[in-house]
């Protein structure tokens, strides 16, 4: 079993592969941390909660510092806590003692229920505990229940605090950016204090992502303990790592409580957004691949997570906002002798969108663009063998719009302030239920009135004037959550209705990645940036927390965005083809030389993708450390290989670096591509093999293969 308890000493140890994790009762009744770390195979290893308090003075808690698991703001708690709630009376302290547990055994992941009471007022907690003991990863979240009749006031409701073994020198990696250069690694010692990373513009955002990991400042990719985690929400997040002079680390996380409350009726709930972690000693790269494996088994969602994401073409970087039926048609021309399988119209195809300060919220097509409907493209497209797909933007609107002028205050506002745009748009008030049924219909209608199997969900602006006129006072700081969970709700609905239909996740770049939102589309934009070079940074940290099989990346222009910066057509491909491909130039001005490499890159990739997609990623060489950069995926049965290897700039002459693989059978021989003889798995780990990449921009691809 994965759930171990121990009734007399009331601990109880939850066993993953490789790591263990422990929690007790506190002779107070707190339920208090005990142990996160490589496996140990008894629950009589973890200590006592009684014992594993510091005493310190008497200008600390009076019953010594203990690491609580659920820690509420009240008594002698200073630090961050996850609970801070008001009752009726107005008593802003909560005490919190654990009233009862449950235990749930399931096939893939095993669930700790522990409920939590109030010493006086009618409040419980439950704590949940996910465990998948395959992939050594953790969901936590928590159900907060008003038992009684007058409502209670939430201040603030994270969703779980980690703690890591008391120690020094402890290092925090994060993911930090701006759109065109999301998550990039940084990666800081951790001092004493509090580090918050954060969003507080409604959605994920591109300035920072809600993923973290802790080492002890020696780890690398291959080696060495790494405590991870993210939060599976999209909108107002907040991360804290907080490091006391107790030498005791905690990082609690969940919804900000930032202009945040939530109005506990009486006899309702509060579930917090899950709040993910795993541990390993092998390193970063240990770190990735599980969280990845994970991911592909339990958050994306079924069936289509259980395929291969397809070949895209999307038209916006060809056309822009100049869409109309004969256009479209010349690319997906094209698009399908390049051996593309899915092509998604971009913006512009709806209402009078000839540019972006008119249409948005119109959801019918331009009957000057498109005389008659979308269904004669459609055809097209289905009949030279593709799928069609389409941009859609719901949850925003233009002022000089129909829908605009209709409904003026389905937008978020305050009275006596500007209704602040950004693109040109004004954002829904998508907590209101009306908004969530327009948006729902209007989608449903989309989808069954034309054959369309992919959806491009975009949210060009984040959130402003957060004010909702006509809702009750006590509920206005909850506008915050209420947008997500009308946004869940609205794909929820849309995946039962139409199963078939693959969803993609875009925010102006990569403002909307998160565990969250994929559990309810298939893949993410990665970022507005298609440049091949600078990608590779982006896709480097995008890879420390999610999969590839999600990451979105497209095949641009040359010079698309560094004019002096042209890469070839290979180039292109290799630093695309290392997520799900797509291909977004202008296909009208390639020439017939381009167009020609690209069909063998993309029957390539269809070769291949099995590997890119399903396979474990191992970062061999960084971007980050010079002019090189490699990375290499290898099936789940280590019977074949892909590795890409890409230079930077051309340096003294310089050969490209040795390359030595990884996650390959040490005894198996292996034909590599380029390569005369077969090597073993344990020559091309260890002895590393050579490649003749000499030149600025110059990419290989390096398929390896079990021979027997």
């Amino acid at each position: 079993m994965a759930l171990l308890y121990d009734k007399e000493t009331s601990r109880w140890l939850l066993q993953g592969t490789t790591l263990s994790y422990g929690l007790g009762i506190h002779e107070n009744g707190t339920l208090q941390h005990l142990y996160y770390g490589s496996k140990i195979p008894f629950i009589t290893d973890l200590p006592a909660p009684n014992k594993a308090a510091i005493h310190h003075s008497s200008f600390e808690p009076s019953g010594g510092i203990i690491q609580q698991e659920f820690p509420a703001w009240g008594g002698m708690y200073y630090y961050e806590p996850c609970l801070k709630a008001t009752f009726p009376d107005q008593v802003r302290d909560t005490r919190l003692v654990y009233s009862e547990h449950r235990m749930v055994e399931g096939d893939e992941c095993e669930e700790l229920i522990i409920v939590l009471k109030d010493t006086v007022y009618p409040l419980l907690v439950h704590l949940h505990y996910r465990l998948f003991p395959k992939h050594d990863i953790m969901e936590r979240f928590a159900v907060i229940e008003n038992t009684g009749e007058q409502p209670i006031k939430l201040d603030q409701s994270l969703s779980a605090t980690w703690h890591v073994p008391r120690g020094d020198h402890y290092r925090l990696t994060h993911l930090a950016g701006k759109w065109i250069e999301e998550t990039q690694i940084y990666q800081d010692e951790i001092t004493p204090g509090k580090k918050i990373m954060e969003s507080r513009r409604g959605n994920t955002g591109c300035q920072a992502n809600p993923w973290f990991a802790i080492d002890r400042g020696t780890a690398t990719e291959d080696y060495g303990e790494v405590w991870f985690g993210a939060l599976a929400w999209s909108g107002n997040w907040k991360i804290a790592v907080e490091y006391s002079p107790f030498k005791l680390l905690q990082v609690s996380g969940g919804v900000h409580d930032f202009d945040f409350s939530w109005h506990l009726a009486g006899g309702t709930t509060f579930q917090t957004p899950a709040f993910v972690g795993g541990f390993t000693r092998g390193g970063f790269g240990e770190a990735s691949r599980n969280f990845h494996r994970y991911q592909r088994e339990h958050v994306l969602p079924k069936p289509n997570s259980e395929g291969l994401r397809p070949v895209l073409y999307n038209s916006w970087e060809a056309t822009y906002f100049d869409v109309n039926e004969e256009g479209q048609t010349k690319l997906a021309e094209k698009a399908a002798d390049m051996g593309v399988e899915l092509f998604v119209i971009d913006d512009g195809w709806f209402g009078e969108r000839n540019h972006d300060r008119a249409g948005l919220g119109d959801w019918t097509v331009n009957p000057a663009k498109f005389p008659n409907g979308l269904k004669p493209l459609i055809d097209k497209v289905e009949a030279l063998g593709m799928k069609f797909g389409i941009w859609v933007e719901p949850e925003m609107v233009n002022p000089d719009s129909n829908l605009y002028r209709a409904y003026p205050d389905w937008v978020y506002h305050f009275p006596n302030r500007p209704r602040t745009e950004s693109r040109n748009q004004l954002v829904l008030n998508v907590a209101k239920l009306e908004v969530q049924a327009f948006i729902g219909e209007m989608m449903d209608k989309l989808l069954s009135e034309n054959n369309i199997s992919f959806v491009k969900w975009d949210m060009n602006r984040s959130l402003s004037e957060v004010g909702w006129l006509e809702a009750p006072t006590e509920i206005q700081k909850e506008i915050w959550v209420r947008h997500v969970q009308g946004l869940y709700n609205i794909l929820h609905n849309l995946r039962a209705k139409h199963p078939e239909v693959a969803f993609e996740a875009c925010s102006g770049g990569g403002g909307r990645i998160d565990l969250g939102i994929m559990q309810l589309t298939d893949q993410v934009w990665t970022s507005d940036n298609t440049d091949p070079y600078e990608r590779l940074f982006i896709q480097e940290g995008y890879s420390f927390a999610y999969s590839a099989q999600a990451m979105m990346c497209w095949v641009a222009d040359a010079g698309k965005w560094v004019r002096n910066r042209a890469a070839s057509v290979s180039y292109r491909f290799h630093s695309a083809m290392m997520g799900s491909l797509g291909i977004g130039g202008n296909l009208l001005n390639w020439s017939e030389e381009e167009l020609e490499e690209s069909r063998l890159w993309v029957k390539e990739y269809k070769a291949i993708r099995h590997i890119v997609q399903k396979g474990d990623q191992y970062r061999l060489i960084s971007p980050r450390a010079g002019n090189a950069t490699a990375v290499q995926y290898v099936t789940a049965d280590r019977r074949e290989s892909v590795l890409f290897a890409l230079m930077h700039s051309q340096k003294f002459q310089n050969p490209f670096p040795r390359v030595y693989l990884r996650g390959l059978k040490r005894d198996a021989l292996y034909q590599v591509s380029g390569f005369e003889q077969p090597l073993s798995g344990s020559a091309l780990m260890n002895r590393g093999i050579d490649l003749d990449l000499r030149s600025d921009l110059a990419s290989k691809l390096v398929k390896i293969t079990e021979t027997s």
